[in-house]
């Protein structure tokens, strides 16, 4: 699909089409098509710790549900008796053509869905042509996801680090790794309030999870060493089974660093050392405006801020000189009651006043959802929890279906609007409700 740019045209009844002719041999699908169904497959697939941090949010979930109650102010007006045989999906983006207007979010920590995590979430977004934005918080580091899927369209997610040489570091290899884009996470300076983990007191990076950008990366190792060196003896902790897996689990999640196995990495103050550091350095509260600048200096490629939602900041990024904002709000993972990012998208919209791209993402669930974002204004829609979900439940297929079902659905959306282009989207295929 990705050298094919007619490939995606029609993709909404060819899904159809491949399901049903299934059907008769009594096939199903890999994953759930109908969202609810396919995060109830997830919960059942996936460990509780898991299911917590991946469909967690923060404080009493009123975000989260602001979120999605957001799009039900919104409906999509029917356009019969016009000419839909032929639907074009693609859209330009970062000076590329798109096959679609669709790309996946940064989700961290995938192999608590599945051993393969990132390389079968990149593998699947290639064989669609969808870009994939790595997540800082991988569990491959991004050259094993180049060399996994060599022909996809990817993204770099940063999270500001309070080591400037670390960020550079990270930032250069994104570069050489093939990504297209930085995109620099701002709300996850401080880590919010989630009631879910903190429940279950599971904490993924704790145990070495979801680090393995740091642990690949030559200035990491080396705050590492610093540390492990001026260090005092470790805490004495109360052992448990948990104890004894966590410390299994930090071993081996650190061996790019020790150079050793699991049973000598136990007896290392290595393991240890890059937990902490990974803990100390991950993000700064002090990151301002100011320090965006440094980024320009460590890179020529163009760099997108994600986690806008105040229309005062989409036009100050304008303003900077930025390439992209990315309307979010961490998929209510970060604020209790914090604006739902549709209901200020329009706003955005008119500040930025297409100068430059606008990513949406938070609450999207399905095709329809990405229909009515692209009508408010968004230029390109993000997906998260539901591929994380179908990688779930069945891997690099899960993740693959989870998305193309999304894409089916925004054909079968536009053209029952009576629209052939995504360029055709906007606010009058739309009616407000109330």
């Amino acid at each position: 699909m990705p050298d094919d740019p007619a490939a995606a045209r029609g993709i909404g009844r060819r899904a159809q089409s491949d399901i049903y002719r299934a059907g008769i041999t009594g096939s199903r699908p890999a994953a759930p098509v109908h969202p609810d169904a396919l995060e109830h497959a997830a919960r059942k697939a996936l460990s509780a710790e898991a299911f917590a941090y991946i469909a967690g949010g923060a404080g009493a979930g009123r975000t989260m549900a602001a979120n999605r109650a957001a799009f039900e102010r919104w409906q999509v007006w029917p356009r019969p008796l016009r000419d839909v045989s032929e639907r074009d999906l693609s859209t330009t983006f970062l000076g590329r053509t798109r096959h679609t207007p669709l790309l996946l979010a940064p989700l961290g920590v995938m192999e608590m869905a599945h051993a393969q995590a990132d390389l079968a979430v990149a593998r699947a977004a290639a064989s669609l042509a969808v870009p994939y934005t790595l997540s800082n918080q991988a569990s491959f580091p991004m050259e094993a996801v180049a060399d996994a899927a060599p022909g996809g369209a990817r993204l770099f997610q940063l999270y500001w680090s309070a080591s400037d040489e670390l960020n550079a570091s990270l930032i250069g290899r994104a570069e050489a790794s093939g990504c297209e884009a930085i995109v620099v996470t701002l709300d996850t300076h401080l880590l919010g309030w989630r009631t879910h983990d903190l429940d279950v007191g599971y904490l993924p990076f704790t145990r070495g999870l979801g680090i393995a950008q740091y642990t690949s990366d030559a200035v990491f190792q080396q705050l590492v060493r610093e540390r492990a060196r001026t260090s005092g003896p470790a805490p004495s902790v109360r052992m448990t089974p948990k104890t004894v897996a966590a410390g299994i689990s930090m071993a081996r999640k650190t061996a790019p660093i020790t150079g050793v196995g699991v049973r000598e990495g136990l007896r290392s103050p290595l393991p240890r050392a890059a937990v902490e550091t990974f803990l100390d350095v991950f993000s700064t509260p002090a990151l301002t405006w100011d320090d965006l600048a440094k980024a320009r200096e460590w890179t020529s490629l163009p760099i997108i801020l994600k986690g806008i939602v105040h229309p005062d900041d989409a036009l100050r990024a304008v303003d900077a000189g930025l390439d992209g904002v990315w309307v979010s709000n961490h998929g209510g993972r970060q604020i209790d009651a914090s604006v739902p990012t549709l209901a200020v998208l329009p706003e955005i919209a008119d500040r930025v006043a297409r100068r430059i791209p606008i990513v949406f993402d938070s609450g999207v669930r399905g095709g329809a959802d990405a229909f009515i974002a692209l009508a408010l204004g968004a230029t390109m829609v993000a997906l998260g929890r539901p591929y994380a979900y179908g990688l779930a439940v069945a891997g690099e297929a899960g993740v693959r279906e989870a998305v193309r079902n999304v894409l089916a659905e925004l054909d079968i959306t536009m053209g029952l609007a009576g629209l052939t282009a995504v360029s055709d989207i906007d606010r009058q295929a739309l009616r407000e409700v109330g």
